[in-house]
């Protein structure tokens, strides 16, 4: 080879790289043998030559010639070029085989912005090029995001800038101007956290929480594992679903908060072929698992003997919505004996109680008798036909100070019955109580137009074999088989809500033990001082000439067809209320939901609107009030200057 040859060879593989380029070895194998050549005056004629023909140029590099390489045998392939070849393959051998030399592409773009050494080479293996002609380094390969890549990019045009007699040899540019293949670049920054954003459309409307209760989404984060309440909707459960903030706001003005209905589920559903099964009915299993995937509705039973009172409590939220509990239920039942002369009053005190949330979904009496029944808004439409009946048992029927009001409905396809009465008082009477519940099971008439869910398990003797759930609460009158000083040290011994000793002398238990009264029913465990008889105004037992014992004579007991189907949640008294000589009773209960047919009678969302609209009318004047009085409270401090 001749001189030129040489120098052009050498040029082309020892001429140092622009700024911010860097030279790729290729680690492919090469079908030529490896071959040295010993030194020799040609050879170092050319590396002076090179480094004459590159005093003129001003470049950060100085490259600095490789030791001699060793001479052996000549070969048909020997030249200069693939003598270089070969060393920059076991260069780059040595470098892949190096941990230190390897990595990502990010450790070698910052490598890239280092400046070497004077003399020295920068080498980078991010990516082989492969030994084959091509064209220019493609646009692709030059990212403007990137300064590594400005930079390289603007060395590319300054090479191109150059004359032709300071550029390389064109295989050198077919070497350096091969396809790059680099790994994705890592992000700079830390990437946003990413939302669940995977619910799809139906399941986000449906979903979603009302912004009346947003609250609750509140508490079941802070209660993370605990299933909420069944008395929330059917939105309230999942608190761990994904949300699309983005989707739900497009979806808003269409869907509102209800699940989306598509017109041919309009057109071909019918409410009054459906089976048991689900399969389009009302209150089938497919609307129950939606509103209750549970299968279970709340109830909140209270009992209270007003005792006659014309002038009610100021504030009834004690009694209905008592701060030791953490929901609101899906029903509220209110029995009331000796209520106050004004039903009409009464029945608006709770309205304006429970709120917009709550309708009154029925209500019945018998003389001073009340029981009313209260059902969220949304529920109602669940909710079958609703029918009462009365029995009285006193021996003139014009007096209506005792005896029984029940009421009964459907809800899906559980059937429920709720019985208040007041039974005949006195210590010593026993046997009379017990025959005001024999008359009252087979005098009351019910159901009436409802169907029974279960025929084969009534009897017509028994009107509480007739339905799933029954509740039966109010005045039984039962007492304590102790004097009262007695009741009194036991009641001044019992710890910790044990009220075991006491109920050794009650006479409604011993009687449901010897199952003469209240066959079939159960009570929840008592844990609160008796409820009868106070002071008015004060949690003092009677002190008039009578010295009643203090007795438990305010009960609720419960039945059910399938064991287990009924729940004790709570179950105590209720003290802040004094405007009667008895304390109220509340128990609230988790009672279980079957799916029903569309044979029954529907009330088609029928309520008391009259009421309703009263008690809201109420509450917001109420509420005026109060702003209104702090208003004034906070303009009557004058300051006087004296």
């Amino acid at each position: 080879m001749t001189e030129n040859g040489e120098d052009s060879s050498i040029h082309q593989y020892y001429e140092a790289p622009d700024k911010g380029d860097s030279v790729v070895n290729d680690s492919r194998p090469l079908k030529t043998s490896l071959v040295d050549v010993k030194p020799c005056k040609e050879h170092n004629d050319a590396l002076e030559l090179a480094a004459r023909n590159r005093e003129g140029e001003i470049s950060p590099y100085q490259p600095r010639p490789p030791s001699l390489p060793r001479q052996s045998k000549p070969s048909k392939s020997g030249s200069a070029a693939e003598t270089v070849r070969n060393r920059r393959l076991r260069n780059s051998q040595e470098s892949l085989s190096d941990p230190a030399e390897t990595g990502s592409s990010t450790d070698s773009l910052k490598e890239d912005q280092t400046v070497p050494p004077p003399g020295g080479f920068v080498v980078s293996s991010a990516a082989p090029i492969r030994n084959q002609d091509s064209s220019a380094r493609p646009h692709s390969a030059v990212t403007t995001g990137s300064p590594v890549f400005r930079e390289r990019g603007s060395s590319l045009s300054e090479y191109d800038r150059r004359p032709h007699s300071q550029q390389s040899d064109p295989t050198d540019h077919r070497m350096r101007s091969a396809k790059m293949r680099l790994s994705p670049v890592q992000p700079t920054g830390p990437l946003p956290t990413l939302e669940k954003s995977f619910v799809s459309a139906t399941l986000r409307a449906a979903n979603r929480i009302d912004r009346d209760c947003l609250d609750y989404a509140a508490l079941a984060k802070e209660n993370l594992g605990e299933r909420l309440h069944r008395n929330l909707s059917d939105s309230r459960l999942l608190e761990n679903m994904g949300s699309d903030s983005a989707s739900v706001n497009s979806m808003r003005s269409t869907y509102s908060v209800l699940s989306p209905i598509r017109p041919q589920d309009v057109r071909n559903r019918s409410f009054l072929e459906g089976s048991v099964l689900g399969s389009g009915a009302l209150l089938g299993a497919e609307e129950l698992d939606r509103y209750f995937p549970d299968r279970r509705v709340g109830l909140y039973i209270a009992t209270w003997n007003m005792q006659g009172e014309r002038g009610l409590p100021t504030n009834l939220d004690d009694l209905l919505l008592p701060t030791d509990s953490e929901f609101a239920q899906d029903f509220y039942i209110i029995g009331v004996q000796e209520g106050c002369p004004d039903r009409r009053e009464w029945e608006t005190r709770l309205q304006e109680t429970l709120g917009p949330y709550y309708v009154m979904l029925y209500a019945a009496s018998h003389g001073v008798l009340y029981l009313t029944v209260f059902v969220r808004r949304d529920l109602i439409w669940f909710c079958s036909e609703v029918e009462h009946a009365t029995v009285t048992t006193r021996i003139i029927s014009q007096i209506k100070t005792k005896g029984a009001v029940g009421i009964a409905f459907t809800f899906f396809g559980t059937s429920f019955l709720f019985i208040t009465s007041h039974f005949t008082s006195g210590d010593a009477k026993v046997y009379e109580r017990i025959l005001d519940y024999n008359k009252i099971v087979e005098a009351l008439a019910l159901p009436k137009g409802l169907p029974d869910t279960n025929p084969y398990r009534s009897t017509p003797s028994d009107v509480t074999t007739r339905f799933d759930q029954v509740f039966w609460f109010g005045d039984f009158n039962f007492r304590l088989s102790k004097d009262r000083v007695d009741v009194e040290t036991l009641m001044n011994h019992t710890g910790a809500g044990n009220m075991d000793t006491l109920l050794e002398h009650d006479q409604l238990s011993k009687e449901m033990k010897d199952g003469s009264i209240f066959k079939g029913f159960q009570e929840a465990t008592i844990h609160f001082l008796p409820t009868y008889k106070f002071d008015i105004g004060c949690d003092i037992y009677d002190t008039t000439s009578k010295q009643r014992t203090p007795s438990y004579t305010d009960r609720i007991l419960f039945r059910n067809r399938q064991a287990d189907d009924i729940k004790v949640v709570k179950y105590t008294s209720c003290s802040s209320i004094k405007t009667s000589d008895h304390r109220p009773v509340i128990g609230v209960f988790q009672v279980k939901l079957r799916p029903g047919r569309d044979n029954i009678p529907l009330g088609a969302g029928q309520f008391d609107r009259g009421l309703y609209l009263e008690g809201i009318r109420r509450r917001i004047t109420r509420e005026l009030k109060r702003r209104e009085a702090m208003k004034n409270q906070g303009s009557s401090t004058i300051c006087a200057i004296s």
